[in-house]
């Protein structure tokens, strides 16, 4: 059986089902087949009438009392029914389904699932399924509900599984040797399948999830550490040991903490050793890793060799050629920035002075991987905010020279066990102090209900000439989802609540040379309150603004939350985060309890991840990385350290996975990461 088989060709699919399949990133029969359940239905075990309670999800079994009963109230047509077993008798209603009238007939038995409701002693159920007592379509077993869209019923999306399962089954190929399998205990590949979707018992869900979960957390730290062990045997650059770095901080206006001291000597070490670096700089918003790149890039350019570093964004590339050059021209060093915005003439003489070796440093977006970027003796590539370009960027990036030495930034709090699974390939160096005149920012979690005081808060600041930042989900209107968009928000503040002010939005669906304009139009103080999705997140410094409001905070993941309060407060003026939020739900309360009570990034991290999983962790997707579909490292800790000890003893024995007990493992990682994929 072919896993890369069009989903389109699977028996009860065709054009349309596969077009809104597409829409949930199932393309192929192994799409479909690892689209796992997000929940599951108890559905096996009836309840008798008289034990069910008010607002429980219950199955019952009995007799229809009557025929099905008709009435019409307006438009609206309803069906109701009344059904006993030997305890009571249970009323149940359906509305607008006229063809359950000829599928139940008075004095059958037949099993309904659906939410009780008890009203004066009166046991009541709203639109069940249900079952004859013959057929289990519906009832009667463990139901899986799977993540899905308003067009695409679960039953539509159980059924097309089953068949896709029922393909598979005779040819599916197990993916983890023998000796693994024995060894932990593990179910197969075919049988961890069937029982994840369509579980005949809780215990089996069990066994299948404890396989999965382990062959994903495997194969991505096979892959990992096999690249790290790559570095090994790769002869690296030795920057020059009599290239100081003192001269230049003593001309710098601030002093180094001591967490930057410590990571700059990690970063120095690894510069002059023969190994190739690979090092991940973590540090929280504010923590000063921008200095540190700058002095590493010092070391190189005075060591002979070229520097480039890759932002996600022009504004930010901008931004940091400011600080570059402050530090850097002083020294006789020339720093040049290259992005998709600036003229073809410009961009010519660039890479024209590149190649011949001008320029010391290259600062740019995406458009320094282009072919034409040729650098004369590149040694030292760094890309800032790495999770928004991913492994195989930044492995287009380091060919641009040979075996040049890395640095990945990223100011995205990651706890380590997550940075271990991440970024396995990478050593970690973590910036754990903040500057002593970095200021705290006061959060307050608040309700809609406080609209107007939190209004006349933004005009109290903005009259007194700061700037806001308002933050919301959504770009536009979306009736699934009630949560403000920004076209909404414009319209509302522009016109009504903020008409004196100066007010503009921003979203990611805007070109990149609108989105810089109104960046720049902010920075520059000729805006007021920016109205904008999460772009802003990796932005620019804007030291004026001094408000954050982050509308449907509850949508927002902690440690996203983290990043965006971090745009305020970089400047000498108080600043304030403000989350509203809806819901009343224990897990909305305690997420915004953590944003008020801790500024500290990692704790955040770590709490964001025991909350929530690791679900969208970074608020956007893993390029490169496959997303974990199965595993959630919080939960699966104790998987994840067998997995780790194991990983690490396999690489070791065999590095390159030749020998014969791991040929399947070999197939599993090549097919899971695309064959040659390096750093």
């Amino acid at each position: 059986m072919n896993l890369q088989k069009n989903i389109q060709y699977v028996k009860g699919v065709g054009d349309n089902r596969a077009k809104v399949l597409s829409s949930l990133n199932i393309h192929t029969v192994e799409d479909m087949i690892t689209y796992f359940p997000r929940t599951y239905e108890d559905r096996s075990m009836p309840k008798k009438i008289s034990e069910l309670e008010d607002e429980e999800e219950a199955l019952i079994e009995g007799l229809a009392l009557t025929n099905v009963q008709e009435i019409r109230a307006n438009r609206l047509k309803i069906y109701k029914l009344a059904i006993e077993d030997e305890t009571g008798i249970c009323y149940i209603t359906w509305y607008n389904q006229s063809y359950i009238k000829a599928l139940i007939k008075r004095g059958n038995k037949y099993k309904f699932f659906g939410k009780v409701k008890i009203k004066s002693g009166r046991i009541e159920m709203a639109s069940p399924v249900f079952d004859s007592d013959e057929k289990t379509v519906n009832t009667g077993k463990i139901i899986p509900i799977y993540p899905s869209v308003y067009n695409l019923s679960q039953g539509v999306i159980r059924k097309i599984m089953q068949n896709a399962l029922e393909e598979i089954d005779a040819d599916l190929e197990e993916t983890l040797p023998d000796y693994i399998i024995q060894k932990y205990n593990l179910c197969d590949l075919s049988t961890a399948l069937k029982q994840i979707h369509f579980p005949e018992s809780f215990e089996m869900f069990e066994k299948a999830r404890i396989r999965l979960v382990f062959e994903e957390l495997l194969l991505m730290q096979l892959k990992l550490l096999s690249l790290k062990n790559q570095y090994k045997f790769e002869e690296g650059i030795s920057f020059d040991k009599n290239v100081k770095l003192d001269k230049v901080m003593l001309n710098i206006p601030f002093k180094l903490t001591k967490a930057q001291l410590r990571v700059l000597e990690e970063i120095e070490n690894d510069m002059e050793s023969s190994k190739t670096m690979n090092r991940l700089m973590q540090g929280d918003v504010g923590s000063g890793k921008t200095i540190l790149a700058i002095l590493a890039a010092y070391k190189a350019a005075k060591s002979g060799y070229q520097v480039s570093m890759m932002v996600p964004t022009a504004i930010l590339a901008e931004q940091h050629l400011v600080s570059f050059k402050n530090v850097l021209e002083q020294y006789n060093l020339n720093c040049e920035i290259l992005t998709s915005g600036i003229s073809k003439k410009q961009k010519e003489d660039i890479i024209a002075r590149l190649a011949d070796g001008e320029i010391d440093v290259l600062i740019g977006t995406h458009a320094v991987l282009e072919e034409n970027v040729v650098f004369k003796n590149l040694g030292l590539v760094i890309t800032d905010e790495q999770h928004r370009f991913g492994v195989r960027q930044r492995g287009t990036f380091s060919t641009k020279g040979k075996n040049v030495d890395t640095i990945v930034m990223t100011a995205t709090p990651i706890p380590r066990t997550l940075a271990l699974i991440l970024f396995g390939d990478l050593d970690i160096s973590v910036i754990d102090e903040l500057p002593p005149n970095r200021k705290s920012i006061d959060t307050f979690a608040v309700r809609n209900s406080l609209e107007q005081r939190i209004n006349n808060f933004i005009s109290k600041e903005i009259n007194a000439g700061r700037q806001a930042y308002i933050v919301c989900p959504l770009i536009e209107e979306n009736e699934e989802i009630d949560a403000e968009s920004v076209l909404e928000l414009v319209e509302k503040y522009k016109t009504k609540v903020f008409s004196n002010y100066r007010v503009e939005y921003l979203h990611g669906k805007m070109k990149p040379k609108e989105k810089n304009a109104i960046m720049t139009e902010f920075k520059n103080g000729n805006i007021d309150v920016l109205i904008s999705t999460t772009v802003i997140e990796v932005g620019v410094d804007v030291p004026n603004a001094t408000i954050m409001v982050i509308e449907n905070a509850e949508r927002f993941g902690l440690a996203q939350l983290h990043q965006l309060r971090g745009r305020v407060g970089r400047g000498e003026h108080k600043s304030y985060c403000i989350l509203k939020y809806t819901g009343n739900s224990e897990l909305i309360r305690k997420r915004m309890e953590v944003m008020t009570k801790t500024n500290d990034g990692f704790k955040i991290a770590e709490k964001d991840l025991e909350l929530r999983g690791i679900g969208e962790f970074f608020g956007t997707k893993q390029h490169g990385i496959p997303d974990f579909k199965i595993a959630n490292l919080f939960d699966d800790m104790m998987i994840l350290s067998q997995v780790q000890a194991l990983a690490i003893k396999i690489i070791g024995d065999d590095p390159k996975l030749d020998k014969d007990d791991n040929v399947k493992l070999k197939k599993a990682v090549d097919n899971k990461f695309e064959i040659g994929m390096t750093l």
